[in-house]
């Protein structure tokens, strides 16, 4: 593992508030540069397993070299499909680090940042067939509107989708530059904020992260023994409403479940009645943290 792939978020929070059984089953669905991977492992005993996702094929360049250790190159909202296929059903607790790793970001050929002039690609998994830039060319105005206002809260939404439509009919939107070159005449407010919203928007779009993440909350309702954890760092506020959700009623949209008596229904018990923040030392030390927001829950 090289330092420089990826700085863990919030690691020792993360890793006391998962590990709570030395000789259980753990799962971190996001392994990136193994950071967090690695601290779990040094909580468990011999008796102890990791196992481990990432949908990148560059996170292999970072696998352990741990008996206890497993790395599937899966997307983690196929959580219990694959814990299945390695004959578990049951483990004792599972961690989610959302959102890009430093490593993606960094790469200029990844097209996550729009610093310099790149491809925009975005896809975190790079056998997927499309890119941000396929969703640009190819997306309705509408389809653009929704993905600019509902995952990156772009203000002027429909300006944006309606320069792009019209500017595509003679150029072709495939790099950062002629995106930015096409919509800086409609930049609202910070110019910085507002690409970094944009991107973020695009980003979520092409690798349909909030699809994802509901499908992972899901298999953790029913792959987390009774007693076990769930850890999810998130950077977002479509990402932490989720989790919220899932820890109120059991389910990503929020709505609570009820017995034969009328009884509310309670999976989740949150462990961190509100979201842990980093110290402003962490953030110092690695300015991606600021966003970050973990919350913690038990198996009921």
């Amino acid at each position: 593992m090289t330092s420089e792939y990826h700085i863990p978020v919030l690691l020792k929070e993360a890793v006391e508030g998962l590990v709570i059984n030395p000789d259980g089953i753990y799962v971190d669905v996001t392994f990136g540069g193994g950071g967090h991977s690695k601290a779990i492992l040094g909580k468990l005993t011999s008796k102890g397993r990791l196992i481990a996702f990432d949908q990148d094929a560059d996170a292999q360049l970072n696998v352990l070299d741990d008996p206890r250790f497993q790395l599937v190159q899966a997307n983690f909202r196929y959580l219990d499909k694959y814990l299945r296929l390695l004959n578990i059903q049951r483990v004792h607790g599972v961690l989610a680090d959302l959102g890009v790793s430093s490593h993606q970001f960094d790469e200029a050929g990844r097209g996550f940042m729009f610093r310099d002039n790149v491809l925009l690609d975005m896809r975190m998994n790079q056998q997927a067939p499309r890119m941000a830039k396929d969703l640009l060319m190819e997306l309705q105005e509408e389809e653009l509107v929704r993905i600019f206002s509902h995952y990156g809260e772009v203000r002027n939404a429909k300006t944006a989708a309606r320069r792009i439509v019209e500017a595509r009919k003679t150029v072709k939107i495939e790099h950062s530059a002629t995106l930015m070159r096409i919509l800086d005449p409609v930049v609202r407010g910070s110019r910085l904020r507002y690409y970094a919203q944009l991107f973020q928007a695009l980003r979520i779009a092409v690798n349909r992260e909030l699809d994802a993440l509901e499908g992972l909350l899901a298999g953790c309702n029913r792959i987390i023994r009774k007693g076990g954890r769930l850890v999810v760092i998130s950077y977002h506020s479509l990402e932490d409403r989720l989790v919220k959700h899932l820890i109120r009623s059991g389910n990503s949209e929020g709505i609570l479940q009820k017995d034969d008596y009328g009884q509310p229904v309670t999976l989740w018990k949150a462990i961190t009645r509100k979201p842990v923040e980093p110290s402003e030392e962490e953030i110092k030390m690695n300015s991606r943290a600021r966003s970050a927001r973990m919350r913690i829950a038990e198996r009921q």
